[in-house]
């Protein structure tokens, strides 16, 4: 059986079992009278099957000593059949062993009767934030996975990707996203952005290495008038502008010693201070950082503060390289196809076999970027209804090893080429006996051996 993935609701739904009458009932008037949350319960271990069944239960306090379904047992079948299902298990026989087990079969608390009344409401509480956390999680990556960004990817490392983008996007702590260029580092910014409590407020990305230095400053807080020269009119700086939302700092080890000064004042005091200006303002900002380089070889050349490095590195999200992603290339190539066929009102081509090979086994210096570059040159330059090794760059037809295609017949590659000239010249054969550098007759020849379809 498929437990559904239940939703959490404003007041939990709390199942309690045990078979002591007097446990049970007295645990119910405590939680219901202390906590004002929904309380259901059952002495026996089949009862709280079927209540499970049929109602939405949020955690489950269960005795671990009971007849029929004992608590080890109905925490087995709670984690089997449903998702995102606290439970804290109770004993008056505990021991380290009996607690080790609890948890992993998989309850979250393990509780010594008679229980007081602090560590009951205390595990209550640690087990349903526990729970509301999973089911958010669960959520955002449902949201990823439906519309995902524009995230394309199924490969494991890219789903480990978008689990810690649903954790980031949970959380008010600065994220680090480090990938190689092209990555799309960006692209999992705005996806944070996008499915956080901040998704309404603004988004302003800033790419730090397009900004002189001196200008750096007051581009990102702001100047007063007369600050400098040439300063008219107070200004707001992108901090300002990201107020209440999220801003991004990509490239922030272009930054300089005095400019991570500066911002390393915002994440402590959450505060800027204008160019010109003494008086210090409030800002309220989600701070995602990116870089393709080894910022802790930085901080050990003297290049990038340390203390810096470790306000900005809470969460750490590393993007792969595009050559680690398996069959991702096939998903994002036939992605950008469509992308720009519909760019362009053209029928979107085919990706061939021997095409695909070459897009796998290239190392794409580049990443999803050069992928993407490549793909939109290819779509409107293409008028065949395939892409084909041919028509991909030479530097990329060459650099791939010689075992990726299969052994081939002389005569199967030649007709494979001369049908690839006749799709090219749709059907001219005039014009694909020119470039194959032979006469009609034997073009029409050849077509006859081959069983060719022109």
């Amino acid at each position: 059986m498929n437990g559904k993935q239940k939703t959490t609701v404003s007041r939990p739904t709390i199942l309690v079992v045990d078979d002591s009458i007097f446990t049970l009932k007295l645990l119910e008037r405590k939680i219901k009278s202390k906590s004002g949350y929904n309380v259901l319960s059952t002495s026996d271990g089949n009862d709280a099957i079927r209540i499970l069944k049929e109602h939405n239960i949020d955690l489950v306090i269960t005795d671990k000593v009971m007849p029929s379904i004992d608590g080890i047992n109905l925490t087995r079948h709670i984690k089997e059949n449903y998702k995102n299902i606290g439970i804290i298990m109770m004993s008056s026989y505990s021991s380290v062993g009996d607690a080790v087990k609890a948890v992993k079969t998989g309850a979250e608390e393990y509780l010594q009767k008679p229980i007081k009344d602090d560590d009951l409401f205390a595990a209550i509480k640690s087990a349903l934030e526990k729970v509301r956390r999973q089911r958010y999680i669960a959520e955002t990556k449902q949201k990823l996975t439906a519309n995902a960004h524009n995230i394309i990817g199924e490969s494991d490392p890219m789903k480990r990707v978008l689990d810690d983008i649903a954790k980031a996007a949970t959380i008010p702590a600065t994220v680090l996203i480090t990938g190689d260029s092209g990555t799309g580092k960006e692209l999992v910014a705005r996806a944070i952005h996008k499915t956080s409590p901040r998704a309404s407020k603004p988004f302003v990305a800033v790419n730090c290495s397009a900004i002189p230095e001196s200008l750096m400053e007051s581009e990102l807080f702001g100047n007063v008038k007369g600050a400098y020269t040439g300063a008219n009119q107070t200004r707001e700086g992108f901090f300002e502008k990201a107020n209440t939302g999220t801003i991004f700092l990509d490239e922030i080890s272009n930054t300089s010693r005095s400019t991570q000064s500066k911002l390393l004042r915002v994440l402590q005091e959450k505060e800027i201070v204008k160019v010109g200006s003494n008086h210090p303002q409030k800002v309220d900002v989600k701070i995602i950082t990116a870089t393709n380089i080894n910022l802790w070889d930085m901080v050990r050349e003297g290049n990038f503060r340390e203390d810096l490095y470790y306000r900005i590195n809470v969460l750490n999200i590393k993007l792969p390289k595009l050559s680690e992603r398996g069959d991702d290339i096939y998903l994002l190539a036939n992605f950008f196809i469509k992308k720009y066929a519909a760019e362009y009102n053209k029928k979107p081509p085919k990706l061939t076999e021997d095409a695909y090979e070459v897009f796998k086994n290239y190392h794409w210096p580049g990443n999803v970027r050069e992928l993407e570059n490549l793909v939109q040159r290819l779509v409107v330059m293409t008028d065949s209804r395939r892409i084909d090794v041919p028509d991909l760059p030479e530097n990329m037809r060459y650099s791939v090893r010689h075992t990726a295609t299969a052994l081939r017949s002389l005569e199967d590659v030649e007709a494979e080429h001369i049908s690839r000239v006749l799709e090219h010249t749709s059907g001219n054969k005039t014009k694909a006996a020119n470039i194959l550098g032979i006469d009609r007759k034997t073009l029409r020849e050849k077509v006859k051996r081959y069983n060719i379809v022109s």
